[in-house]
């Protein structure tokens, strides 16, 4: 995989881009809110449900049965499949933040999102700035990853066999580089507690029928080269994203979900630092990354984050906010 370090389970009922069978707490503990159940918690997001109305009959409801999931972003960070310490403060709120103005970027795509002000339930005032309200979805178990520059496992695959995820490249291509087209290379969502498997597209075909691999795989093409268009006008590059997507269960029609190209969930550079030859300058958690990679084996539990890295990396956060809406 690239940048997108959150991993999810293949099931028949999913909502707000996790995708699980059962009701998961941990590894974050998600707080009390009131009008609302916790159903799971994943590596950074909590997911809750209306709580039944009391004196109401039957169980509470599920991810299974839910009108509305309650999407909440923490301020915990990931890397390499590990949840760090300490988190990056604000965070949660910066990638919803995110999320929502490249959900309303992105005209005419089908997206899983539901307008508070016309739902029957309310958004609780202590998470309002990093929660999303939507619509489950039955999601597909396959993350649409889209690189249009070598980098990452991309480029350490490419110095030993030419290609990417088995994709041949041209010769000569160094670190950083923009590749002649957009690739599409996706991944297959593991288990808990497993690695996201990278696939090749005839694989997708066997998990999800022919016509939906092909319309996951244009419409990820798609989006990326919109997005790309859109940061670029503002001095950014996307070097790459993953997207996720699910059926509505009304219509059955493929629609976006999860978070959307969001510093946890794609690569951000400064183009102007590129252009000059400075292909680290990221907008992204590569800093944890980097700094992780150089002071652990990957083999005991990870070391804590010291607080320049942490500090860095909010800033880094920030500033892809600041650059991409200013306008």
């Amino acid at each position: 995989m690239t940048a997108p370090d959150g991993t999810t389970a293949p099931s028949d009922v999913t909502a707000g881009g996790a995708t699980r069978q059962a009701a998961r707490v941990t590894p974050g503990t998600p707080r009390h809110l009131e009008g609302w159940t916790p159903v799971y918690s994943g590596k950074v997001r909590d997911l809750y449900v209306p709580a039944p109305v009391a004196g109401s009959v039957g169980d509470a409801a599920t991810l299974a049965d839910t009108e509305y999931v309650l999407v909440v972003a923490s301020d915990r960070v990931s890397a390499f499949d590990q949840v760090l310490e300490p988190g990056i403060p604000g965070k949660g709120a910066l990638l919803t933040q995110l999320s929502l103005w490249w959900f309303a970027q992105l005209v005419g795509v089908p997206n899983h999102l539901v307008d508070p002000t016309t739902a029957s339930v309310s958004l609780p005032g202590q998470v309002r700035d990093r929660a999303m309200l939507v619509k489950p979805l039955d999601m597909f178990p396959v993350e649409c990853v889209v690189r249009g520059y070598l980098v990452g496992s991309g480029w350490a695959e490419y110095r030993e066999h030419g290609t990417v995820c088995g994709i041949a490249l041209p010769a000569g291509l160094s670190n950083g580089d923009r590749l002649p087209e957009p690739i599409y290379t996706p991944a297959y969502k593991a288990p808990l507690g497993e690695h996201d498997e990278n696939i090749s597209f005839e694989r997708t075909v066997e998990l999800v029928g022919a016509e939906t691999a092909t319309a996951l795989r244009d419409r990820s093409l798609e989006i990326y080269r919109l997005a790309s268009d859109v940061a670029e006008a503002r001095g950014v590059i996307l070097a790459d994203t993953k997207f996720e997507f699910g059926a509505d269960r009304v219509t059955g029609e493929i629609t976006l979900g999860d978070e959307v190209l969001t510093s946890d969930s794609s690569r951000f550079w400064d183009a102007a630092a590129h252009a000059s030859g400075n292909r680290t300058q990221s907008f992204d958690k590569q800093i944890v990354r980097d700094w992780l990679s150089a002071h652990w084996d990957g083999m005991d539990e990870a070391p804590a984050l010291p607080d320049d890295i942490v500090a860095r990396t909010a800033q880094r956060y920030r500033d892809l906010i600041e650059r991409l809406t200013a306008r």
